[in-house]
């Protein structure tokens, strides 16, 4: 699920956000152009919210879970419908983010889902930080860590956890 990553240049310590390459974002968009299938709405989505174009990316969110939704594949719309949160979280509503993802949680716990489940447990995190809720972030983002490392996640993708853990460790003062 992590997009073009050499358009991301670090992670704000203050925020956990992304900070992304501007340039690189709209020449990716350019390159996406007009396509239609669920990878390029999916990733335009998360590239729209990246460069701040919140009101585009909860459009094209919304796209990609309709999308998604014709497949009748659950798995499938999980990654559609995160996006859709994150979108939600950037944009301040925060219980509408908390909500997607913890429905995301139990779902991909249920069914093992274990990449995604970290997935989601990660992402309801940095909406716990966004509230200051900096306990129940440093929960789920330790949470993701244990199982990214279980699943054998290389530096790349342990990165963003392993951030956000001590980030979150330093606003509790540990």
């Amino acid at each position: 699920m992590e997009y073009t990553l050499s358009i991301i240049l670090g992670y704000d310590a203050k925020t956990l956000r992304e900070k992304v390459d501007l340039k690189a974002v709209g020449d990716r968009l350019l390159e996406l152009g007009d396509m239609r299938n669920m990878s390029a709405l999916c990733e335009k989505t998360w590239l729209l919210k990246v460069a701040g174009q919140l009101d585009e990316a909860l459009d094209m969110a919304n796209q990609c879970v309709r999308l998604a939704r014709f497949t009748g594949d659950r798995k499938g719309l999980m990654q559609p419908r995160m996006l859709r949160a994150q979108v939600l979280q950037f944009r301040g509503a925060y219980d509408e983010a908390l909500h997607e993802l913890s429905s995301l949680i139990n779902e991909a716990h249920t069914h093992d889902w274990r990449m995604l489940e970290a997935l989601s447990l990660q992402h309801r995190g940095r909406v716990y930080f966004d509230q200051g809720d900096y306990r129940s972030a440093l929960v789920d983002f330790k949470s993701a860590v244990r199982l990214r490392t279980d699943l054998g996640a290389t530096d790349e993708e342990m990165e963003s956890s392993l951030i956000a853990v001590a980030v979150t460790e330093s606003f509790l003062g540990r």
